[in-house]
């Protein structure tokens, strides 16, 4: 833990609302709550963590990496 205030402690969750708001929510209008909640939770389900790459992985999806991951383990 750092000390309190210091930027660094939310980069990462402040960094994925920003993309879901970009790439999610700032492209669509949502009739009610149930509909922009499905929105969202297809987004992470099957977008960000299936299919988007991300380069703090290596360029591999968050799921590829679980599995890459698994096969280490495996394999050690």
């Amino acid at each position: 833990m750092s000390r309190k205030g210091n930027c660094w402690d939310n980069a990462v969750a402040e960094s994925f609302f920003k993309t879901l708001k970009t790439e999610l929510v700032y492209q669509n209008k949502f009739v009610d709550k149930a509909e922009a909640a499905l929105a969202v939770f297809e987004y992470i389900e099957i977008w960000y963590n299936r299919k988007r790459l991300h380069s703090t992985l290596g360029y591999m999806s968050p799921h590829d990496f679980g599995e890459f991951l698994n096969k280490q383990n495996i394999a050690a």
